[in-house]
């Protein structure tokens, strides 16, 4: 005979609490949302974050050193996308991130290009 199994509580993850994502973005709806989407690097402009930020703005900072998209900090911060949006477009009024389109590979210039260049440079 085996023994009974233990069921397990099912936890709501931290960000599904609708109050505190109201609390969080400060009641807004997001109608003045900066145009990012998932892949938009963000980098922090300034080094410690400020006193009067939220614990989840300083987070944000904190995380965005080194560039990272929306959708990594969303992962990390444990928050829907739109509430990170709302939380990102506050920073970038207060001028204390950026946001950086990422390179896609259109943009880069193409290999065969580069390796030509590269013989042609080697033969001076």
């Amino acid at each position: 005979m085996t023994p009974p199994q233990r069921e397990r509580r099912k936890q709501e993850p931290e960000g599904s609490n609708p109050e505190r994502l109201y609390v969080l973005t400060g009641g807004t709806g997001g109608a003045e949302r900066a145009p990012i989407d998932l892949v938009t690097l963000i980098v922090a402009r300034s080094g410690p974050p400020p006193p009067t930020a939220q614990p989840e703005q300083a987070a944000v900072l904190r995380l965005c050193r080194r560039p990272l998209s929306v959708a990594e900090l969303s992962a990390y911060l444990a928050l829907p996308f739109s509430v990170v949006t709302i939380l990102l477009t506050d920073l970038l009024s207060a001028e204390l991130i950026e946001s950086r389109a990422p390179i896609t590979r259109a943009t880069l210039p193409d290999r065969s290009l580069l390796e030509a260049v590269m013989h042609g440079l080697q033969k001076l």
